[in-house]
């Protein structure tokens, strides 16, 4: 039976060879340049959730670094109703947030670096009769969909830092 270290040093091989590498290793430049963005007012409370979520990825232990890019998001929700009963009433909805990004120089801003968009549903249940819990869960769904939109575009944004050092 081969061990687990044998394992893993074969698979470390094997991607080593493919090119693959962390992204947000120390000392990878996607790392380093991810703590120099801006983040733009996002409007709305879903957006504000979303904007603390991206400073908190970008920002990270860094410091003080100055900031050298800009990223401009557009965010819209929708929320559905799901699970319709006999009364017309739902017992479960579901968000979906869309998330369409720019990163920009913040020497000439007229000029995108790179940009994309990006999805994330998600849903809660509502229980009869218990309003404090319905809004208990709808706040954790909009966070939750906040830090999986964030994580999509910082991702996103790493790739293109690793990419295109400098």
């Amino acid at each position: 039976m081969i061990g687990r270290r044998a394992v893993a040093l074969g698979l470390a091989a094997l991607t080593a060879g493919c090119g693959f590498h962390p992204v947000f290793g120390e000392g990878q430049p996607g790392a380093a340049a991810l703590a120099a963005v801006y983040v733009s007012i996002i409007p709305n409370r879903s957006g504000q959730l979303l904007r603390q979520a991206l400073q908190a990825r970008l920002e990270g232990t860094s410091g003080d670094v100055p900031k050298r890019y800009t990223l401009g998001v557009g965010f819209s929700e929708a929320v559905s109703g799901l699970d319709v009963q006999a009364d017309n009433s739902t017992t479960r909805n579901r968000t979906v947030g869309n998330a369409t990004w720019s990163l920009r120089s913040a020497d000439n801003p007229g000029v995108q670096l790179a940009g994309g968009s990006v999805r994330s549903v998600d849903g809660y249940n509502i229980i009869d009769q218990q309003f404090f819990y319905q809004d208990l869960e709808e706040d954790a769904a909009e966070r939750r969909l906040a830090q999986a939109l964030a994580d999509q575009i910082v991702l996103a944004m790493g790739v293109y830092f690793d990419r295109h050092p400098g």
